[in-house]
């Protein structure tokens, strides 16, 4: 049974920093691309950013360009995303996904339970 299970959110002040983590188990990690996506109720879930099998491949979206940073670590099937200078725009529950093809990311096979980041002005 495939699982990803983030952790890290939180509430945290305008120009902070969090730390997201997404744990997957179940699956070839090294075969699958990551993502972490975002929603905010009433409106549709947006990418924020993608890395690839090998982790040398990365994209961001660009309201996010500069400030978030993603990283695997495929000998612990994590992946990671390293916010700074967060906005309150920021605010968002925050989504792991998995799967084979950089394209199939925004359908992904496999999807996490979410996280809540929330940024104060």
């Amino acid at each position: 049974q495939v699982q990803l299970v983030e952790s890290g959110g939180g509430l945290v002040q305008a120009g902070g920093s969090l730390r997201l983590s997404c744990a997957a188990s179940g699956l070839t990690f090294s075969t699958y691309y990551m993502g972490w996506f975002r929603q905010v109720p009433g409106k549709e879930r947006e990418f924020v950013a993608a890395i690839s099998r090998s982790g040398g491949g990365t994209y961001y979206a660009d309201s996010v360009k500069g400030r978030f940073t993603i990283s695997r670590d495929n000998a612990k099937n994590t992946v990671a995303l390293q916010m700074n200078s967060l906005k309150p725009e920021d605010t968002a529950v925050y989504y792991c996904a998995a799967d084979p093809r950089l394209s199939g990311l925004a359908t992904g096979d496999y999807w996490g339970q979410g996280t809540q980041v929330t940024v104060s002005s």
